[in-house]
């Protein structure tokens, strides 16, 4: 153990707040409400002590239901407080975890989500840091790992399974089997992305995909829509059982008809020829998997609440929102001047 950090007493003071916010309590009164909350257990003795092996960190907390109110209560007024308990007893599974840890962390920040279901057989690697939320210290840990211990880190009462040899067909059917109510599906083989919406379809569980390119993203209501043809019907009748068979070329091709090619960006449709020649990987930002977090939380919690959301493939191009223009001279800052 190296660090101790016990700050319940100010939780305490902010639960009380939390509850009665227009009471203004300071001084005597705040510390009498805390002792009713309490009710009468000593500061020192109330709540949790989670515990953190990766960084020997045990860091005390507020009871799961009052860490939960007060961690949201900055949401009331667009997630009430019902709302909010509502989409804690949901299961959220994520396959690929750039784009996916992102939306993970996005979800469990707003309480989309009670149970996490990971899935990723790749290891955090230096190329990785242009995008992804870790340190140099975690290179070579499992991206199942690094992701679980950030929900842990965020939420200790949160519940994660993790599936750090990627799917197959048996983790694969597990992993649907566990009962995620919502799927983010954000992984690199082709095979997994269809055989995931196979059995998703089966299941009636409704899956989320963000390209990382425009803000593409696709929703596909299964829940709602049994029959729905897989990626809106762009792959046709393809089976994952055929993409098996496909060789690399036919893959690209694939995957260029799954995705939609003729949404993608002109930087994107431009690099994709590179890959494995100038390029070593397709082009990914930090900006374009926040974005693409935002986008599949934002959906994931409406279509949890049972809001109208169709099915249909989405774009959030910032390029286009805010399209570039000629800046006169004279609007160039001073600092932007003084730089050069």
């Amino acid at each position: 153990m190296r660090d101790v950090h016990d700050q319940i007493g100010a939780q305490l003071e902010e639960l009380v707040r939390c509850l009665s916010p227009g009471a203004g309590l300071a001084g005597a009164e705040l510390a009498a409400a805390v002792s009713r909350v309490t009710d009468g257990v000593p500061g020192d003795a109330y709540g949790t002590w989670a515990w953190y092996p990766w960084s020997g960190r045990l860091v005390h907390v507020l009871p799961r239901d009052e860490y939960r109110l007060v961690r949201t209560d900055r949401n009331r007024g667009k997630i009430t407080r019902s709302q909010q308990r509502a989409l804690l007893t949901r299961r959220i599974g994520v396959i690929g975890l750039s784009v996916g840890a992102a939306a993970a962390l996005a979800c469990a920040a707003e309480g989309v989500g009670g149970t996490f279901l990971l899935a990723d057989f790749d290891r955090l690697s230096l190329s990785n840091l242009n995008r992804l939320r870790a340190g140099v210290h975690e290179l070579g840990v499992e991206k199942t790992v690094l992701c679980a211990r950030a929900l842990a880190e965020l939420d200790p009462y949160l519940h994660v399974e993790i599936y750090r040899e990627g799917l197959d067909e048996a983790s694969l059917a597990a992993f649907v089997k566990a009962g995620p109510d919502l799927m983010i599906e954000e992984c690199d083989s082709p095979w997994a992305k269809v055989a995931a919406r196979e059995l998703a379809r089966e299941q009636r569980v409704p899956v989320l995909m963000e390209a990382n390119d425009r803000g593409l993203l696709d929703i596909e209501r299964f829940d709602m829509e049994p029959d729905r043809p897989l990626f809106h019907g762009r792959i046709g009748e393809t089976t994952a059982a055929d993409v098996r068979q496909l060789d690399r070329a036919a893959l690209a091709a694939f995957m260029k008809r799954a995705v939609g090619a003729e949404r993608l960006s002109p930087a994107m449709t431009a690099a994709l020829p590179q890959v494995g020649r100038t390029l070593s990987s397709w082009p990914q930002l930090a900006s374009g998997v926040l974005l693409g977090g935002a986008l599949v939380t934002a959906s994931a919690r409406r279509i949890l609440l049972g809001e109208p959301v169709p099915s249909g493939s989405y774009s959030v191009d910032l390029d286009a929102l805010i399209p570039a223009a000629d800046v006169p001279a004279s609007r160039v800052s001073p600092t932007a001047e003084g730089a050069r």
